[in-house]
């Protein structure tokens, strides 16, 4: 299951206020971004398969600034977080050699990030 994150949970996240250890993972979308709404499904059935990571999904234009905050560039973009008493520990998927043409990232690419940095 993928949940909604507001700017506030972000911010949570971000500034350490999460005193639970666990993992979260973030997929940062635009509303304009086809990209984005193609890749929906696929993280969702990533999201399905980890039952120990707390899925997300973020619209950037809930808050303009977000991507210098966590320095990426453009939508999509997945993070993962290690959160839980301090600063989290924040990775960022890398861009794709070869970005798929409708999801940019694909579901093996996402799972292949997740299993290194988790």
């Amino acid at each position: 299951m993928v949940s909604r994150l507001s700017k506030g949970a972000l911010q949570k996240i971000m500034g350490g206020k999460v005193k639970e250890e666990t993992t979260v993972a973030i997929q940062f979308y635009g509303n304009n971004c086809s990209y984005c709404h193609a890749l929906k499904d696929h993280y969702e059935e990533v999201a399905d398969e980890y039952e120990d990571i707390i899925f997300f999904a973020f619209n950037v234009h809930d808050y303009p600034g977000v991507e210098e905050v966590l320095n990426f560039r453009g939508v999509p973009t997945i993070c993962l977080m290690k959160v839980g008493g301090t600063k989290p520990k924040i990775r960022i998927m890398p861009e794709p050699p070869q970005p798929h043409h409708t999801t940019w990232y694909t579901v093996p690419e996402i799972k292949s990030f997740i299993e290194k940095e988790k």
